[in-house]
């Protein structure tokens, strides 16, 4: 698969997660209305489905830097870091993101936007604090390569459905536990049935969400690693800008759990465990891809 097929895909994932969440929602909203008898619950989940996909492509930006407290900064302010991201840019033939930084003094990254042209990579002042230039270079590249590859787009827009599908299920896990709807003889069964669907759906969708966001996170890390280290044509930047951070165990504390996938490194501090625990995980172990990066032909 080359780069330019990957990012067709990336576009054709977003889109159709987009599609699914906003039919799946209200087919939820409509089996609720069932159970219920009122029609609002089709209605608002209905409402709420749009609403939070339109916000999620045009504004999943703004939401991850707020939940993040990231600002914006000039090239006076950190001069070599603005460089090193207009550099690269040009060499990736792409527009120059906006760079914000993180005052935080666990060393990470990350990028996004809804495309190229208004995109933005992030820093945090700990990774300013630890790398060089050619391992901040690394990190740089990594997150450009986000960006050209598409991933920003298909990754922002997950975090907030995610989000938005647990804020629901726990909305609609309330209206079942305060009762009412139809008794277990309506319409042959066909009530109770509806309802079992709607429990079953309401546990396992935010569970399914996460899972396919850290699934997506894990495989667009390898590709950003080998893309960026395309970009500088020098893998062993990467590679001990990715040890250093691995050896930090500083926790970030403007993260959460939907922005957890988007930084170059966990952002939480997790011990490994079981295979069940790794299906957890928001990126491959530094091993893995520190081992794939050195097997690379440039």
């Amino acid at each position: 698969m080359t780069l330019y097929t990957q990012r067709s895909k990336n576009i054709f994932k977003t889109w159709s997660l987009m599609t699914l969440f906003v039919l799946f929602i209200g087919a939820l909203g409509f089996l609720f209305s069932y159970w219920f008898g009122d029609n609002i619950f089709l209605f608002v989940a209905l409402f709420f489905s749009l609403i939070s996909a339109f916000v999620s492509y045009w504004f999943s930006d703004k939401i991850i830097l707020g939940i993040s407290h990231a600002r914006e900064v000039k090239r006076e302010e950190f001069f070599d870091l603005y460089n090193i991201v207009e550099n690269l840019s040009i060499t990736a033939g792409l527009p120059m993101p906006r760079v914000y930084v993180m005052d935080e003094p666990s060393p990470n990254a990350f990028a996004t936007g809804r495309d190229p042209k208004n995109s933005v990579i992030c820093v945090t002042t700990g990774l300013l604090s630890i790398l060089n230039k050619s391992e901040l270079e690394g990190v740089v590249a990594h997150e450009l390569s986000h960006i050209g590859n598409k991933d920003i787009l298909l990754a922002s827009v997950i975090c907030v459905l995610v989000s938005v599908i647990s804020l629901l299920a726990n909305w609609l896990s309330r209206s079942l536990f305060w009762g009412g709807g139809r008794s277990k003889d309506d319409d042959n069964g066909m009530g109770l049935i509806a309802l079992a669907i709607t429990l079953v759906s309401v546990i396992l969708l935010p569970i399914a969400g996460t899972l396919t966001q850290l699934a997506i996170s894990r495989k667009r890390e390898f590709l950003a690693d080998a893309s960026g280290s395309l970009l500088t044509r020098y893998p062993e930047g990467l590679i001990l800008a990715l040890e250093k951070i691995s050896k930090t165990n500083i926790p970030i504390k403007n993260v959460s759990e939907v922005t957890r996938g988007l930084f170059i490194s966990d952002p939480y501090l997790k011990k490994k465990g079981s295979w069940f625990a790794s299906l957890w995980q928001t990126h491959p172990p530094v091993e893995e891809r520190v081992r794939a990066l050195r097997n690379l032909e440039i």
